[in-house]
């Protein structure tokens, strides 16, 4: 089991992955990060958890946007893309979570 540290508007997090994802969600959490810092640019500084709502609501809608674009990705990818997306925010949260009660 892989172990990494993200970092999300300004914060780091380590997460848990599986062997040779560890990249991938590098990746992916890079995204998120932009996300959180367009956030942070056009509305000011908020609560961790709102900034990572307001990030998986935009990557979400994104998400939506390339489907309805292109019907032909059909709703079981994009249905497992949203499982995947919402798992790794889970696990985000609960890392939050464990942070918070451990201070």
């Amino acid at each position: 089991m892989g172990q990494i540290n993200v970092s999300i508007g300004g914060r780091s997090y380590p997460l848990a992955c599986r062997d040779g994802e560890e990249d991938r969600l590098n990746r992916l959490a890079a995204h998120v990060d932009a996300k959180a810092a367009d956030l942070q640019g056009a509305l000011g500084q908020m609560s961790e958890p709102r900034l990572l709502l307001m990030s998986a609501i935009l990557i979400a809608d994104e998400l939506f946007e390339t489907r309805e674009r292109d019907p032909s990705l059909g709703d079981t990818i994009a249905t497992n893309a949203l499982e995947k997306a919402a798992a790794r925010v889970e696990a985000v949260v609960a890392a939050l979570e464990k942070r918070r009660a451990s201070a």
